[in-house]
């Protein structure tokens, strides 16, 4: 008896203003190759065009319908599921659920595929045997992130007030960098100095992208601060980070440390501190072990930052989780390749370590809920 293909069903994304694709139409080309079978939901306002799919023999409907979905198509998209829902969730989803380090709403969220029978196998927890993940966005989400530090900072020399707004997406990285060296070059006619960027975590992947972002648009390597675990392991708070004009938060923590910066140093230090931008590329302030603990509200390209309150001189924010939609095409190709060889496993989900483990995890996670 004939095994039947492993369908992937790629849902339209609900959170406003993401126009990234978890896979682009030459990955499913591939997939489909492979005999996969993919159908894939209608939507106007991604970076690839319905047509694009349909044309390397998608099967296309209409968005919001994966509820209806075969029972065994895995649901595969990368933001959230519709807000305001409760109701049970039946299928298998692929993709970031933000709930495994104990975000708010973690455990409403479990119970929806308590009562649906169903199973998350969460994108940021897909991992090869050493613990790495074997896709991320985290190199577009420092490079993007640090873009978005930069236009805030310039903002704040132009005397503009606060940033109004991102204008995402750009069509590629080129327009980018071209609208920030303008916006730097009309600081530094104002008077501005080239910004000091420190970068926490800058050996990671997300720490890279920042720095490189840093670098195209010519903030010179000396300005370029580059912390990781040697400077970071004795524990905050940090009083050098003030000495900076941003700061980029990349590390990915799972357990609670002493916080780099702190709201009383933040308020302390207001007639001599440098530190005016903080863009927290890492998004954890829900977390317990948010190591930036001056801010409680994420904010998106529409309303890019928060100031931290009562903290004398100006302290923005930029804490968009989605940080890789402004470049959402690069971005997409880049984490579809990087996810096809795991994705070409599924046939072998039962046996595959990746997808066992990812698995396991859920278990762990919906176990934990319960309690």
């Amino acid at each position: 008896m004939t095994s039947q293909p492993v369908h992937l069903w790629i849902r339209a994304e609900v959170k406003s203003q993401e126009h990234r694709v978890p896979i682009t139409p030459e990955i499913v080309k591939k997939l489909l190759d492979t005999g996969f079978k993919i159908t894939v939901e209608k939507q106007h306002d991604r970076c690839v065009a319905d047509a694009e799919y349909e044309k390397v023999g998608c099967t296309m409907v209409e968005g919001g319908t994966w509820r209806t979905a075969p029972s065994d198509a895995y649901i595969f998209g990368l933001k959230e599921l519709p807000e305001n829902d409760d109701s049970p969730l039946t299928h298998t989803h692929i993709y970031f659920g933000h709930c495994f380090k104990y975000q708010t709403g973690w455990k409403d969220l479990l119970a929806r595929f308590r009562n649906g029978k169903g199973v998350l196998l969460d994108l940021e927890f897909l991992q090869d045997s050493v613990g790495r993940r074997v896709a991320a966005f985290g190199y577009m989400a420092g490079y993007t992130g640090t873009a978005v530090g930069i236009d805030v900072w310039c903002n704040q020399k132009l005397g503009s007030g606060a940033l109004e707004k991102v204008n995402a997406p750009y069509p590629d990285a080129d327009a980018l960098k071209k609208y920030l060296k303008e916006r730097i070059d009309a600081a530094v006619e104002k008077g501005a100095v080239l910004p000091r960027v420190a970068v926490i975590g800058a050996l990671g992947r997300c720490g890279r992208g920042a720095c490189d972002f840093a670098t195209e648009v010519g903030i010179p390597e000396d300005n370029i601060v580059r912390w990781d675990m040697n400077e970071t392991k004795g524990g905050g708070p940090f009083p050098q980070l003030l000495d900076v004009d941003i700061l980029v938060n990349c590390i990915y923590l799972t357990e609670k440390i002493p916080p780099f910066i702190t709201t009383d140093m933040l308020k302390e230090t207001s007639e001599t501190r440098k530190l005016s931008v903080l863009v927290d590329v890492s998004c954890d302030y829900t977390s317990e072990n948010n190591p930036v603990p001056v801010y409680t509200e994420g904010t998106t390209f529409s309303n890019p930052t928060v100031v931290v309150p009562d903290v004398g001189k100006v302290m923005e924010v930029v804490a968009i989780d989605h940080l890789p939609t402004l470049l959402p095409k690069e971005s997409s190709e880049r984490f579809g390749a990087d996810l096809l060889p795991t994705l070409l496993a599924l046939p072998q989900v039962k046996e595959d370590e990746v997808w066992c483990r990812a698995r396991k995890l859920f278990d762990d996670k919906l176990a934990e809920a319960e309690k």
